[in-house]
């Protein structure tokens, strides 16, 4: 058990190679913290249909994507800003308008991974 911490060396464990195996799954807490702060940008149904159309649509307009998914101009500038924050999108500024569009990799596979599962039709069905 090579890779149990020494703070936790004494514990006893069942099964001590897959005791191994979850430790180098889960990796650096860093690391930890950065994706769950990821999926905590995407937990939020406002900013996850921002980021699907962005992904979809490629670089939008504050107004055209409150259009897309319903919202109101403010509430999209607000989501926008938090995403903007995190580095998952950026704006691109063409003379009055800004257009937005994701620049973080990770996200952008992770859209890639909903697209590929067929949308909302299979993830809907996940709930059966």
């Amino acid at each position: 058990m090579h890779l149990v911490p020494a703070d936790r060396a004494g514990h006893r464990t069942i099964d001590g190679h897959r005791v191994c195996e979850a430790i180098a799954a889960i990796g650096a807490p860093d690391r930890v913290r950065a994706w769950a702060d990821r999926f905590a940008l995407l937990a939020d149904a406002n900013r996850l249909a921002l980021l699907l159309a962005l992904h979809r649509a490629g670089p939008l307009a504050v107004s055209d994507l409150a259009v897309a998914t319903g919202m109101r101009d403010p509430a999209v500038s607000q989501a926008l800003r938090l995403l903007r924050a995190a580095g998952t999108v950026a704006g691109e500024k063409e003379g009055r308008v800004v257009r937005y569009r994701i620049v973080d990799g990770a996200t952008a596979r992770l859209l890639d991974e909903y697209g590929e599962q067929g949308g909302s039709d299979t993830w809907d069905a996940l709930d059966e």
